[in-house]
């Protein structure tokens, strides 16, 4: 009887990591992934809204910083700082 409670104990441990790998973990790498393939396609003339809520566009793009423009103030923020691109709404 204990080796039947033991067997069926380890069997719900290892359902609970299998879950909680496809729930929590690949998904969170997922988008870690996808974000780095933004960060590493952002070109000048992109529009960008950095972790801080600043919307701009990208003047120039260095090793690790992004120079970008916010309302006629240039701002130089980490790379790691971008957090999407998005469209300006039409006026």
């Amino acid at each position: 009887m204990g080796q039947g409670n033991l067997m069926s104990s380890l069997i719900m441990i290892v359902a609970m990591i299998v879950i909680f790998y496809f729930f929590m973990i690949r998904p969170q790498a997922k988008k870690q992934k996808e974000l780095k393939k933004f960060r590493e396609a952002m070109k000048p003339g992109d529009k960008v809204v950095t972790i801080g809520g600043i919307h701009g566009k990208i003047l120039e793009i260095r090793d690790t910083t992004v120079l970008f423009q916010s309302e006629g103030t240039k701002l130089v923020v980490d790379k790691a700082a971008i957090s999407q691109s998005f469209e300006a709404p039409a006026r």
